[in-house]
């Protein structure tokens, strides 16, 4: 009997250890894995951040506002450490967005100051993940993760005048703002 327990509990840990080997990297372990290392900030932002009390929105607004459960950033300052380890960083997330589940929405930029592309896990009405990766040249990368429920791209897309008649809590946004001075 004991021999028996043995013998699973080792067929268990065998199990776990290649199936775990096996696993791609995503833009969650990366973010979990790197935002207390030098060279990187991250900060997550409540939807609470944006004050759309006094904003008329339309009923699709509203269903996307409140699709959007909070959004992660995580940026790499090029300054803050040397051209090796920036050129890793930027080829690691680079490898994970290659990835097929990663789907793209858009993209944009230029060579000369840099470039972004957006894109999302799950389908075009029914994101899980919104992503933007953003790369520039002179500042480093930034990563933001817009995470919620039943995210709809088309309403989501609807935000953005929104966005535009809405306060924001600036000391939330200090991490952000400091990515682009």
């Amino acid at each position: 009997m004991i021999q028996s327990i043995k013998k699973s509990i080792v067929m268990l840990l065998l199990v776990t250890a290649f199936t775990s080997c096996n696993q791609e990297p995503t833009l969650q372990t990366y973010y979990v894995e790197n935002e207390l290392k030098p060279g990187f900030a991250s900060f997550d932002l409540p939807t609470s951040f944006v004050n759309v009390e006094n904003v008329d929105m339309t009923e699709e607004q509203k269903e996307a506002y409140n699709s959007v459960d909070k959004l992660n950033v995580l940026t790499f300052m090029k300054a803050d450490t040397d051209a090796d380890d920036y050129k890793l960083e930027l080829e690691k997330v680079n490898t994970i967005l290659k990835d097929s589940s990663y789907e793209e929405l858009m993209r944009g930029g230029n060579p000369t100051d840099g470039k972004f592309v957006v894109k999302f896990l799950g389908d075009i009405d029914n994101i899980d993940e919104l992503i933007i990766f953003g790369n520039a040249k002179n500042k480093g990368f930034l990563i933001a993760r817009i995470l919620g429920d039943d995210m709809n791209a088309n309403k989501l897309m609807s935000l953005t005048s929104l966005l535009e008649k809405a306060d924001f809590d600036e000391n939330q946004l200090k991490g952000l703002t400091n990515f682009f001075k």
